[in-house]
């Protein structure tokens, strides 16, 4: 990702050289997305038709959270831009005035598409009912920070991860990368311990002006050679292993949900992600309440008997941030830069963030220390953003059958969560009262945690007592009578893209 979109910002201006393990794959649990990677393959010049069958891509139109609040109960996090009435967020309303007992159906659009498995395009590619086109001017330039807030994309992609590296590997090659496969054996420095060069098995030194490292979670250059000290997340956030499975499936007599889903466990979550051919799926855990043995286990059963005869994937996951991702003439992007655990897919939005504000703040001849601390600063918000974020999810969850979620009520979290969670016990969240640099995630995505986890309870504004819900029962009504109206004319997500072969 980071070679192909430097080389389409700034072309033959500069020199890229890519080094490339032949014997380190990918970690295999990124093929979830935000809705914002659009933007990414919008400043690559690629359309969907262009890389997504290429890389048995599906839409993810949200994610589904299942038997966090109780057994059988699910609720959806949906791209969605929330809709108001009289100043007041539609979830706010809901807590007075919900038509059920379901927020995410009651005040979105999108649940309903996805419950019955349906595409967010219609046959002829129109996407409903939204100002958003792939040619429209709109499409074109902008960065995530600057379209945060404006509106919001309807969906994600979900996709499998080496087919896309290999897809951008061939993308970045023919725009001018130089692509070597070899392994790094040594990092040179000099005496002001800036990097000068990587020693390589077969290929030689060789050098270079600003060396980014993404060797994931061994962090070769950054932490290695560099020394920079990691600041781990544990203390909040204990998942620290998976295991995944890459199950062949028959997906259209399967049916293809499009969404993300995770479903509590015992001691975490599983994640599953449908592809067109097979369904990615992993448990993320804490080994201090479970085995690998176990998990995968229990994964297995999970899964089924389409699981049996496939290859698990054990993961040690490094969860939190180095304290600078970029030091002397050395970025880290990527695993070597930080990682959380993937419940709201957030470790490709890091690397396209990441890769945005290299370009944004990339290096001149004086390498002004300026761009370098911008840099470190708009990194360490977003991932402790997420961090915030993320240990909500826990904290909100209703679900208190084991040792593991009993522990996640009494967990130490973020001080500047404790005290937003007062705040939203009295009033839901809204712009002013999230963390207050950008993290990716907006205020409605805070109250659909919220709402959907069940564990706090959240009570509407005192001041809809005092104003008319005319207005807002009308936007019940008509959310209802658009969803029914989708639900009759959109094709199933698994046709749709067989109209692409």
């Amino acid at each position: 990702m980071t070679a192909s979109y430097l080389k389409a910002a700034f072309a033959d201006r500069i020199d890229v050289t890519l080094v490339e393990s032949g014997k380190v794959g990918t970690i295999g649990v990124g093929e979830a997305t935000f809705s914002d990677i659009r933007h990414f393959f919008a400043f690559l010049g690629l359309k969907e038709k262009d890389w997504m069958p290429a890389c048995n891509a599906t839409y993810k139109l949200a994610v589904r959270f299942e038997n966090w609040r109780e057994p059988g109960h699910y609720f959806y996090h949906p791209f969605e831009q929330m809709r108001s009435v009289n100043g007041f967020a539609l979830t706010d309303w809901w807590l007075r005035e919900g038509p059920t007992d379901r927020f995410d159906k009651d005040c979105f659009v999108m649940p309903s598409i996805i419950d019955a498995g349906l595409s967010p395009r219609y046959e002829n590619g129109v996407l409903i009912d939204s100002p958003f086109d792939e040619d429209a001017e709109e499409m074109q330039g902008l960065t995530m920070v600057e379209h945060q807030g404006k509106t919001q994309f309807p969906y994600a992609y979900q996709f499998e991860a080496a087919l896309l590296a290999k897809y951008l590997t061939t993308y970045s090659v023919e725009r001018g990368v130089r692509h070597i496969v070899d392994d790094v054996r040594h990092v040179d420095l000099d005496e002001r311990g800036w990097v000068t060069g990587v020693r390589t098995a077969e290929h030689g030194d060789l050098t270079g002006d600003l060396f980014i490292d993404c060797t994931g979670f061994r962090g070769v250059l950054l932490n290695k050679a560099l020394e920079e000290p990691f600041i781990s997340y544990q203390d909040t956030l204990p998942n620290d292993s998976a295991v995944a499975l890459q199950v062949p499936m028959d997906m259209d007599r399967r049916g293809l949900l499009p969404c993300t889903t995770a479903t509590a466990q015992d001691a975490g979550w599983i994640w599953t992600i449908p592809l067109t051919g097979r369904v990615g799926t992993g448990y993320v855990y804490a080994r201090d309440y479970l085995s690998p043995e176990e998990a995968e286990r229990t994964l297995r059963s999970f899964v089924g008997p389409a699981a049996a005869d496939v290859e698990a994937n054990h993961i040690r996951m490094r969860i939190g941030r180095s304290r600078n991702s970029w030091v002397k003439n050395c970025v880290a992007v990527g695993l070597a830069s930080g990682f959380v655990e993937p419940l709201e897919s957030t470790g490709i939005f890091f690397i396209h963030h990441a890769i945005e504000q290299l370009v944004k703040n990339f290096p001149g001849a004086d390498w002004n220390p300026a761009h370098r601390d911008l840099y470190n600063s708009a990194v360490s918000h977003v991932m402790d953003g997420v961090r915030e974020f993320l240990v909500l999810h826990y904290v909100a969850a209703k679900r208190q059958d084991t040792q593991y979620w009993r522990d996640a009520k009494t967990r130490a979290i973020p001080d500047g969560l404790a005290e937003r969670l007062e705040k939203w016990r009295a009033q839901v969240p809204d712009s002013e009262s999230i963390f207050p640099y950008y993290h990716g995630l907006p205020p409605y995505s805070y109250m659909c945690v919220l709402l959907g986890m069940g564990g706090i309870d959240v009570k509407p504004s005192p001041a809809l007592a005092l104003s008319d819900p005319g207005p807002a029962r009308q936007e019940f009504a008509q959310i209802r009578d658009k969803a029914d109206q989708l639900v009759k004319v959109l094709p199933r997500a698994y046709d749709y893209f067989t109209q692409w072969d």
